[in-house]
């Protein structure tokens, strides 16, 4: 047992001896004690009170007492209100360091048996990856190997949106106006090249747009549609659908091209694959540069018709019911969900429909135990209708399913808009924070000896590091603004704050040479700045516990930026080379290379390198 069950254990023997009240040891409230109080954990006693039949306080110093004289790794205790603060031996503490420092990979938990499945990126083919996509991936990728350090098996996936009207709208303006360019013609990266001409039909259609307003046809539509007192401007911005759907020429090709596409036309499908290849090559490059890839792909093209049978299957026991146009919805008012449609009544299918049909493929491909989907929160009612969908019919996975919803990103600048061309790519993107990373090495000069092979290498690390930490270290269901220049601040709460604690442990363990780390045994009393590093170190697996648990990568990351912080102290206030003593020397240089271990794990499942200098 670790310390923790010790002391929950003797817990609920101390109330059992002295108040004969039974309790489960695992009730028992135990926390960290406050920076303020002396102690390393905090039993609350407040709960025995009624059993007790005597104050807190007096609770507090009975319990204290019989802990300390029954519990070896115990030392002391102090009483604040009804709050008992316990202290540890430091002889646990370096024992416990002794015992980390020979396992292989620490805070990685045995595997539980179970797999899971985690979707994310999931773009459209229509475009490159930009911002938003960006912290989807990150999320996705770091929560799937948080998983995977808390036991799991883990499945990552995708599903690539590519068919519809917005590919169509990129392929259309290839047609029409690209003249035959190629990625290669025209210098860009391929998915670069193919979201250039989703703008440049934006463009072509807001020109149209515009002079259809002007003209008889659009005026009249205003003077018949309009709502009382409504100016032109608020009409025509409201129309903008309406008009692509009923009047615009532009429009009208798109749609053709989609009912070509699902007709099977093959010129229309060779278009379509021709395009599509382009940005799946861009696509693997993002990828690639971000450390990220998945086990399998799956494409709405091949999974748009599913769930089909499953609904239809569904109206013999009544789960669906069909309305007198022929279309079919559930009934979810009891779980406070409304009626939902899932099937049109020209018998064609909604996403709701593919989706349903998806998570049964996928269950039939992994025989999965749970499936994380990693969607934006705009579709946060869209994933409750699915599971309660799939609960109600009684999938084996039904249970395990959950929405990683998280809040958009935005830029300082403000929202990003696909169609108008105003989106940062990610390719964009991770160029910036590299740049600026490689200004602000310039201007520190550390590593302008170094080749410049490996230069870059470090430049890559730290500007990745940046963006990557500045994204996953906030809990995803909040909004918020990236700024690329705050990201690499060494002195903040950022990646490279904590690479560099990483790289300070590397310098000091060159320059300390060889090391018989069996003289840490010898080293017996122990400074609260080593104490304090031990106890976060001992509770690193309960943090990827508590991040699998709730699919929360920020818990890791605010773990390593205080365990770095929590160094960065050590650092300054401790000697190591220049130890009072040998032992003393060998036990910090040995917490040190356990934290950078530990760091380097941490980090690592957020997706992120270290350099070994900086």
């Amino acid at each position: 047992m670790n310390i923790l069950d010790i002391i929950q254990d003797g817990v609920a023997k101390g109330v059992k001896e002295l108040y004969d009240h039974d309790i489960d040891p695992s009730s028992v409230n135990l926390s960290g004690t406050r920076k303020e109080f002396e102690g390393d954990y905090t039993v609350v006693v407040f709960p025995f009170t009624k059993a007790a039949k005597k104050k807190p306080d007096v609770i507090g110093e009975e319990l204290g007492n019989y802990l300390t004289q029954n519990i070896g790794q115990l030392v002391r205790f102090n009483v604040i209100k009804g709050f008992l603060n316990l202290v540890v031996s430091d002889d646990y503490w370096t024992d416990f360091l002794q015992d980390i420092a020979q396992q292989e990979q620490y805070g990685q938990h045995q595997p539980n048996g179970k797999k899971v499945m985690v979707e994310f990126s999931s773009p459209n083919t229509n475009k490159p990856l930009h911002l938003g996509h960006i912290r989807n991936i990150l999320l996705g990728w770091s929560t799937s190997r948080i998983l995977e350090a808390a036991g799991y098996e883990v499945v990552r996936v995708q599903i690539v949106n590519d068919r519809g009207i917005a590919i169509c709208k990129s392929m259309l303006a290839w047609q029409k106006f690209g003249e035959g360019a190629t990625p290669e013609s025209m210098g860009k990266k391929s998915d670069h090249f193919v979201g250039h001409f989703y703008v440049l039909f934006e463009q072509k259609f807001k020109e149209e747009y515009t002079a259809w307003q002007a003209s008889e046809e659009g005026q009249k539509v205003f003077a018949e549609k309009q709502k009382k007192d409504q100016d032109q401007t608020a009409f025509f911005k409201a129309y903008k659908n309406t008009y692509f759907n009923e009047y615009s020429a532009l429009g009208q090709e798109a749609k053709s091209m989609l009912l070509q596409w699902e007709a099977g036309d093959e010129a229309t499908i060779a278009l379509w694959k021709k395009m599509n290849n382009w940005v799946y090559q861009g696509f693997d490059v993002t990828y690639q540069n971000l450390g990220v890839h998945f086990d399998k792909l799956y494409y709405e093209s091949n999974t748009y018709l599913l769930g089909k049978e499953t609904v239809l299957n569904g109206l013999e026991n009544s789960t669906f019911y069909k309305k007198e146009d022929g279309s079919v919805w559930i009934d979810l008012e009891d779980a406070k969900l409304d009626h939902k449609l899932v099937l049109r009544s020209d018998g064609t299918s909604v996403y709701m429909t593919q989706d349903i049909g998806t998570a049964q493929l996928r269950y039939q491909d992994y025989g999965v135990d749970k499936m994380v989907y990693v969607v934006a929160d705009e579709q946060d009612y869209h994933f409750k209708v699915l599971f309660e969908i799939l609960k109600r019919l009684g999938e084996p996975y039904a249970d395990g399913l959950h929405h990683l919803s998280y809040g958009m990103v935005d830029l300082p600048s403000g929202k990003m808009k696909s169609r108008e061309g105003t989106v940062v790519d990610a390719d964009d993107l991770m160029a910036e924070v590299k740049e600026e990373a490689r200004m602000n090495s310039g201007e520190r000069g550390t590593i302008i000896d170094l080749p410049k092979e490996e230069q870059d290498d470090i430049i890559r690390k730290i500007g990745l590091a940046a963006l990557k930490y500045f994204i996953v270290r906030v809990n995803p269901q909040k909004r918020m603004t990236f700024d690329p220049k705050e990201s690499v601040d060494m002195q903040g709460q950022t990646g490279p704050y904590i690479q560099n604690a990483f790289v300070r442990i590397q310098s000091v363990l060159r320059k300390a040479g060889e090391i018989d780390f069996a003289k840490a045994k010898d080293y017996t009393t122990l400074q609260p700045q080593e104490k304090d590093i031990i106890l976060q170190l001992f509770d690193f697996p309960n943090i990827i516990e508590q991040a699998a648990n709730d699919y929360d990568p920020s818990h890791v990351g605010a773990y390593c930026y205080n365990l770095a912080k929590s160094f960065h102290k050590f650092y300054h206030d401790l000697p190591m080379l220049k130890a009072e003593t040998e032992a003393a020397k060998v036990f910090r240089l040995m917490l040190s290379t356990q934290l950078a271990k530990t760091l380097q794990f941490g980090m690592d499942l957020l997706g992120i390198e270290m350099p070994h200098k900086m």
